[in-house]
């Protein structure tokens, strides 16, 4: 062992604290050797390969072999207990030398078949200040697929559980200037009370850092290693000057926003002010991770009937008052089409059946051989004529613009009802609803476009016509008797709404969607697996449109 350092193996715990020269070596539990009692470092016999599950027995002690090791600095014993040692060797040594860490308290958990969780106390030491790191992980044991041996599955995520392939942990001075975001009113916004923002926060400060005018501080962070991830900051030494960023969220939106996905396990909302698009919140469940909110690409299901309506009344197909027929199910150059439950509506307007979101009436209105000679582009080009679908929006972090592509067939059909190859996410459901609010589309928008020297997507203004009517359809929706009726019960007029499910393959149940606005506030939800849009969906717009 190397001269200053000392191991400390209390209960279980694996600690090496280094002196003026760095790690010290210790084996502990019988050495490295990866769980196998036969080996050792005298015996000149190659055990028996052995084969089938690994043990309880196999699983505990090469975890606690690999804890230590890893503990100890020693990266190589450490990789040596993995099944990928020339990946794993590099990870573990970038983990002690890039990153500073100058002691480690791991403290191992009660395995779970052959996974064992555990906990990570790093302490990171640079230009003589210290500070701990503290965070959970998990490994797997595996079967050597030559030597039969049990060995850690090796993933970056075992070092950390943000590290990704192309990822490293990095300590010194950070690469970009320290930043505040602040909402619209100069509340700051931190990752910590608003969880959904912190990639946001991560990706404002990496691409708009040295404009806001800061100063770089040093910092413990995951170098994603490309230029269009953001880096993840994990722990501040010291504190650069922040500069401050203004972003258009709305801090009390934003906490309504929070809490609403909180209750789902996969969800995701987004409001935006339809008078000027500036994006008021942004949620996900779970809060760190993908933005699913942004990024996401779902089908966006019955929501999607708001531009098929639009279509409709641009090509003279039937307007709010006219009559449609909406029978239990349609056929679609055979293709079968059907309601919900089957249900008809007998003698209605099209408001009728977009309020009890008929998807039979939406599809033979139009039908394969209409009259009319409405193309299979023809729902693309109203998205992207009215509604700014299909343009590149440039919002100010990364997202993902809506998609309405040409069809043919029964796909077709299946797009007038939100299925098919469109895809969605929230925020491009919530700028639905505000541009039929508004009348015209305004892209959202989180920081204004002076940070980067942006250029926002424009579209046509709404016809009169055609605003009105789908105002009054959404009206329709979300008055008594629409679908939408009970989630908006108590959100303030002006109001109107849509409900929509979305069918996923290999999924029993329906995503569910929602998206309404309230004055000059819009907004959209999806919880995946969450049925009917009314049920899930829709209690998350109501709670973020009432905190408007």
């Amino acid at each position: 062992m190397r001269s200053g350092a000392k191991v400390a193996v209390v209960g279980g715990v694996f600690a090496v604290v280094a002196g003026g020269v760095g790690y010290g070596g210790y084996n502990l539990w019988n050495g490295v050797t990866g769980g196998d009692p036969t080996v050792n470092a005298r015996s000149e016999s190659v055990p028996e390969k052995r084969s089938g599950p690994v043990t309880p027995e196999e699983t505990t002690a090469t975890a606690k072999d690999f804890l230590a090791a890893w503990a100890a600095g020693e990266s190589d014993k450490a990789a040596q207990l993995t099944n990928d040692p020339v990946t794993a060797g590099p990870a573990l040594l970038a983990y002690k030398e890039g990153a500073k860490v100058s002691k480690s308290v791991i403290t191992p958990g009660t395995p779970v078949g052959t996974k064992v969780p555990f906990t990570v106390r790093a302490t990171v030491s640079y230009e003589g200040v210290s500070k701990d790191l503290s965070y959970a992980s998990e490994l797997t044991v595996v079967r050597g697929t030559t030597t039969g041996r049990p060995l850690v599955r090796w993933l970056p995520a075992v070092l950390h559980p943000k590290l990704t392939a192309d990822a490293t942990l990095r300590t010194g001075t950070a690469k970009v200037a320290s930043v505040k975001a602040v909402d619209r009113n100069g509340v700051e916004l931190t990752k910590e009370k608003y969880p959904s923002l912190g990639l946001i926060i991560d990706t404002l400060r990496q691409r708009y850092g040295a404009q806001a005018g800061g100063t770089t501080g040093v910092e413990t962070w995951i170098d994603s290693g490309s230029e269009t991830v953001a880096d993840t900051t994990l722990l501040v030494l010291r504190k650069g000057k922040p500069g401050t960023i203004e972003t258009t969220l709305d801090a009390g939106v934003q906490a309504a926003a929070e809490k609403a996905v909180k209750a789902y396990s996969r969800a995701a909302v987004a409001a935006v002010e339809p008078s000027t698009g500036a994006i008021r919140a942004v949620a996900n469940s779970p809060a760190e991770g993908f933005n699913t909110a942004f990024q996401g690409q779902q089908a966006p299901g019955s929501t999607m009937k708001i531009v098929t309506a639009a279509m409709m009344m641009e090509h003279g197909i039937a307007g709010p008052g006219d009559r449609v027929e909406c029978p239990p199910s349609v056929t679609w150059l055979g293709t079968p089409f059907q309601n919900l439950d089957r249900f008809e509506i007998k003698n209605g307007t099209l408001t009728d059946a977009f309020r009890r979101s008929c998807n039979t009436a939406f599809i033979k209105a139009i039908g394969p051989l209409n009259e009319k000679g409405i193309a299979d582009t023809a729902l693309g080009e109203t998205a992207r004529r009215y509604f700014g679908l299909g343009s590149t929006w440039e919002v100010g972090v990364p997202t993902t613009d809506g998609s309405v592509p040409a069809s043919d067939g029964s796909e077709t059909a299946a797009s007038y009802i939100g299925q098919g190859k469109i895809t969605m996410n929230a925020l491009n459901v919530a700028s639905l609803s505000a541009t039929v609010k508004n009348s015209v589309f305004h892209q959202p928008y989180l920081v204004a476009k002076e940070y980067g020297d942006r250029e926002f997507a424009t579209a046509e203004r709404l016809p009169e016509g055609i605003a009105s009517g789908l105002r009054t359809m959404m009206r329709a929706a979300a008055a008594p008797g629409g679908t939408a009726a009970e989630a908006m019960a108590g959100v303030p007029s002006p109001r109107g709404a849509k409900t929509g499910s979305a069918e996923v393959d290999g999924q029993g149940t329906s995503n569910s969607w929602f998206t309404g606005y309230s004055g000059d506030l819009a907004a959209a939800a999806v919880v995946e697996a969450g049925g009917h849009g009314g049920d899930a969906a829709g209690p998350v717009v109501a709670r973020v449109l009432k905190a408007g």
